[in-house]
């Protein structure tokens, strides 16, 4: 794994250690030298792990919209800062530039750039590991909902099948090293 994309959120949340767990994320990467995507703010979670990432030689790219940037959000350190015009533009260069993706603990834009991976991936259009974060049990919902999906007969067990959970960085990026793709079909054929 050369570069992992990371979604999270631009706030701190309500609990100190979403933003620990970010930096060790950032340091993590650093410390085996596989560069940092992310949204290229230097606010929240955001922030923290790039700075994780920065503060411990590693490398990292920020991909942010121009009008982020234009609001003074963005992270004046980077190792690369790509501005883009549009969140769809951001995401689909993030996808290109990595080799797997985690997502932290977020808001609605973290969820929504870590389902549109995995429903990428549920249509064969990337075999990328696509990961969660875990921390404080942030994520547990999430996954209980999915397999309410499945239990509904909206979702395959094969689809959840594809996300790596877990509330341990280093447990994560071995599992996403080891990640094996598989070609699924999102149609189920009766």
């Amino acid at each position: 794994m050369k570069r992992i994309t990371v979604f999270c959120g631009s706030s701190l949340g309500d609990k100190n250690n979403y933003a620990e767990q970010a930096y060790i994320l950032g340091k993590a990467l650093a410390n085996q030298n596989i560069e940092l995507v992310y949204g290229g703010a230097k606010v929240g979670l955001m922030g923290a792990v790039a700075n994780g990432t920065l503060e411990n030689g590693g490398y990292a790219i920020g991909i942010i919209p121009d009008f982020l940037q234009s609001a003074e959000l963005a992270h004046e350190n980077l190792n690369e800062l790509i501005v883009v015009k549009s969140m769809h533009e951001r995401k689909a260069l993030m996808s290109n530039l990595s080799d797997g993706f985690i997502a932290l603990p977020g808001g609605l834009g973290t969820l929504e750039e870590f389902f549109e991976m995995l429903t990428w991936a549920q249509l064969n259009l990337h075999y990328k590991p696509i990961a969660l974060l875990n921390t404080n049990g942030f994520y547990t919902d999430l996954i209980n909902l999915i397999k309410q999906m499945i239990e509904k007969g909206f979702v395959q067990q094969i689809n959840l099948d594809l996300i790596i959970v877990s509330d341990n960085i280093d447990d994560i990026l071995e599992k996403m090293k080891n990640y094996k793709p598989s070609k699924i079909r999102k149609w189920k054929v009766e």
